[in-house]
């Protein structure tokens, strides 16, 4: 009797963070597992899309997006990434980041070749790398400032990998890759011709004055790299899904023919609200920062009340917790106990790790949410842990 699957699918698992988030809903809790913000995307930028809805524009866009948006990318990515990109044949509108990084994967690396990860690395990379049947070597950050164990990346570029994914800043850890780190990575693709797909959903949201370094503005890095953004985390859209792909067009071409095939075009509507979001004033960008930090810097202290550890993340708006001197067998019993008793869902640990057992002393929350919402996990999160 046949398999009622495909092979492909047998070395992934449903998504932990989705399941968390069901979970959440059964206990009427406060959903800090699913990465999406209470904050509402700008007024204007809401009217936008509401009145492209109403104008009519509700069918296809062209399969690599509105002209305008594409224009706009371009625009962005020049005044903020320092790339060159031209919108006609190397930016490409995707639904959302996550469908960026897995149309790169499934249009640049073949079956049976090898691609570099970072750990702690965002669920969605490994069940990617499974559908383009690429094998996985994984390179440890180390807490608590996550240094890249410099041992285990060579190791890795030694067995001439494809290519390299390179998450920052980071989920779940708030990594942000330093200048000299990068260079290093650079270094080593060019050396052994490797591709960098990068995602950097998170560029907007960085803390404590570091700054966003791009890897396609390093020298000779244009060429051999793929930036993955998109407008769900800086315009607090995550619903919307409208994300973008910026390449050389060498590279781009594979790109948009297996974009085309999986998802036709990215909504419409959402991305004529996106090419004004784009063009939001600087002070937008400062502010949102100022925003995230806020909420960081109460959870940090929080925490520290709590005496609970934490691993300070420097961009994105998650933070690992460490669980392990609080009497749980694992982060699953942990994160089940919190939901339960306590209405507050996280994410354990070992969903990021290739071996469960290197993440089983973590737990990852999102804090991008509204004060309300922030104050009512200080009164519950202190109760659970005292009471």
């Amino acid at each position: 009797m046949r398999d009622n699957y495909a092979h492909r699918t047998v070395s992934f698992q449903e998504s932990v963070i989705r399941k968390m988030t069901r979970v959440c809903q059964q206990y009427g809790g406060i959903n800090l597992a699913q990465g999406f913000p209470e904050k509402e995307p700008p007024a204007e930028v809401i009217q936008e899309a509401v009145q492209a809805i109403q104008n009519g524009n509700n069918q296809y866009s062209i399969t690599w997006g509105q002209k305008a948006l594409r224009e706009a990318v371009a625009q962005k990515v020049q005044k903020f990434n320092g790339i060159n990109a031209d919108p006609e044949r190397e930016v490409t509108i995707t639904c959302g980041s996550s469908e960026g990084l897995i149309a790169s994967l499934l249009g640049l690396v073949n079956p049976g070749e090898k691609v570099v990860i970072f750990e702690p690395f965002y669920e969605n990379y490994l069940p990617g790398l499974a559908l383009c049947g690429a094998t996985p070597l994984f390179v440890h950050l180390r807490p608590p400032a996550w240094a890249i164990d410099m041992e285990e990346l060579e190791r890795a570029f030694a067995q001439n990998p494809r290519a390299i994914i390179l998450n920052s800043p980071g989920n779940p850890s708030g990594k942000v890759f330093s200048q000299n780190e990068l260079a290093v990575i650079a270094h080593y693709c060019q050396e052994r011709g490797v591709l960098v797909i990068t995602d950097e959903i998170y560029e907007h949201i960085i803390y404590d004055g570091l700054e966003h370094i791009p890897m396609a503005k390093l020298p000779g890095m244009w060429e051999r790299t793929v930036t993955v953004s998109g407008c769900s985390k800086t315009y607090s859209a995550t619903g919307w899904r409208v994300g973008y792909v910026v390449a050389h067009h060498n590279i781009m071409d594979a790109i948009r023919k297996v974009h085309d095939y999986l998802v036709v075009a990215a909504p419409t509507p959402f991305q004529i609200a996106a090419a004004l979001a784009l063009n939001l004033p600087d002070s937008y960008y400062d502010e949102l920062k100022k925003y995230y930090q806020e909420r960081r810097d109460f959870l940090l202290k929080l925490f520290a009340e709590l005496s609970i550890p934490v691993l300070r993340p420097a961009g994105a708006y998650y933070m690992m917790i460490q669980i392990d001197h609080l009497g749980y067998l694992s982060d699953e019993d942990f994160a089940m106990a919190l939901v339960e008793k306590a209405g507050i869902a996280t994410v354990p640990g070992s969903s990021f790790y290739h071996l469960p057992e290197d993440g089983r002393d973590k737990v990852r929350l999102c804090f991008a949410k509204k004060w309300s919402t922030l104050y009512e996990v200080q009164e519950r999160l202190t109760k659970f842990l005292k009471g």
